[in-house]
């Protein structure tokens, strides 16, 4: 591990350099894919910690090769060992980090539209701080005309794939000894800094140390608390549940439902009168009745029995 922290200190900042020495290479003998083999230069050979021999594919419009980092991962910064022979091949090659095996389904970590066969680097080295399951790397010809140096055709030769962070999630600094800010979602920080690269529901800010403002809750603070609470736009940051009862009428955790036939007031505990002209029908917020009242009472919510004299209404 010191050669190699020694290697990728080429042209990085000392801070990046002692970092290097605590991260792990989470693509080590992990399963590799890539879109076809030539011979039997398989798409493990990336990935088996030495540069000596390679993945290699059959030259084609479009080359793709992945590595599965066996669960969801945080990400620092990725190392690509390309080989040595014909580097226009690799010109205008893509990095994705995926939670699948589809690239357009994660973020594009890096993509080059500069180098030529002049100053491409190798290896290259990649910041990609971002998390996921798949690191995926692509490259087409299928777009012309392309610049000078790059192949009619292109392929994978990839002598490694090395894919660096903090061993276990929830760690950043020099030596992956500090403890990510609790309120990241699932833990995941930037390996050096420490901000958070999401926040859990309730949070904002970069260490996710901000709760939401009154009003407002979920991710990134986006939703609005409903104004059916009994203190209208008052909720919980992190759920969106009413801090106490509901307005008349409403009912649910986030009083967004309304009450049902038969029910009326605070949180829908009251049933309606069977005296309504319509039984069991009345005003959702008051419990007045519709319809009226049946014969023998009356009051706006036909509570009050009516006095009969000489049998007559």
């Amino acid at each position: 591990m010191t050669g190699m922290a020694l290697l990728l200190c080429f042209g990085w900042t000392v801070l990046l350099c002692l970092s290097v020495q605590a991260y792990e290479n989470l693509a080590l003998h992990q399963p590799a894919w890539q879109s076809s083999t030539f011979r039997s230069y398989t798409a493990d050979l990336a990935v088996d910690g030495y540069t000596g021999q390679c993945a290699v594919s059959f030259s084609r419009q479009t080359a793709e090769w992945r590595v599965d980092l066996g669960g969801e991962k945080n990400i620092h910064h990725v190392v690509i060992h390309h080989a040595d022979w014909d580097l226009g091949y690799y010109l205008g090659f893509s990095v994705y980090i995926s939670n699948t095996t589809n690239k357009e389904d994660g973020v594009l970590c890096f993509r080059d539209t500069n180098y030529t066969i002049a100053t491409i680097p190798n290896p290259v080295n990649i910041s990609c701080p971002y998390h996921g399951k798949y690191v995926i790397y692509y490259n087409n010809r299928t777009h012309p005309p392309y610049p000078d140096d790059y192949t009619s055709y292109t392929d994978i030769g990839l002598c490694e794939v090395e894919v660096y962070d903090c061993p276990s999630p929830g760690y950043y600094g020099e030596k992956c000894s500090l403890d990510c800010p609790q309120n990241c979602q699932d833990g995941y920080c930037d390996s050096v800094e420490g901000t958070c690269l999401a926040c859990k529901p309730g949070f904002i800010g970069p260490r996710c140390d901000m709760e939401c403002a009154v009003g407002l809750f979920g991710n990134n603070c986006s939703k609005n608390c409903s104004l059916t609470c009994e203190n209208p736009g008052v909720c919980h940051t992190l759920t969106g549940h009413c801090n106490g009862s509901c307005l008349a009428g409403w009912e649910g955790d986030t009083c967004e439902n309304e009450c049902s036939i038969g029910l009326y007031g605070v949180n829908c505990l009251q049933n309606c009168s069977m005296a309504c002209g319509i039984p069991g029908k009345c005003d959702r917020i008051t419990g007045y009745c519709q319809g009226g009242c049946q014969r023998g009472w009356t009051g706006v919510r036909c509570e009050e029995g009516k006095r009969y004299i000489n049998n007559s209404p």
